[in-house]
C-alpha cells in the first residue's frame, strides 16, 4: 500500500487522534492504523473508524444528559 500523500510505504503501526467536538476534547494515543513509513501520514481502517465513531455518539449522549440534569462531570463524580 502507498501513502496518498508521498508515496511512501504504509506499514501497520498505530497513531494518535484526537479533536475537539461539541466543547470537549476528545484524544486517544495508539489507534490502530496503517502509517507512512516516510511522512508519518496515518490511514485509520473501517473497522478503527466505526469503533471511533460510536465512542463519540456514547460521549455526545452523556454530555447531553449532563446538560440537560445542569450537573457539570466534576459534579457527578
Amino acid at each position: 500500500m502507498k501513502c496518498v500523500h508521498c508515496k511512501g510505504r504504509m506499514v501497520r503501526g498505530t497513531a494518535p487522534f484526537s479533536l475537539d467536538r461539541n466543547g470537549y476534547h476528545v484524544s486517544w494515543d495508539a489507534v490502530p492504523a496503517w502509517v507512512c513509513s516516510q511522512c508519518g501520514e496515518p490511514y485509520f481502517e473501517s473497522r478503527e473508524v466505526e469503533l471511533i465513531q460510536k465512542a463519540l455518539s456514547g460521549l455526545d449522549r452523556e454530555s447531553s444528559a449532563l446538560a440537560a440534569s445542569g450537573s457539570s462531570p466534576s459534579q457527578s463524580k
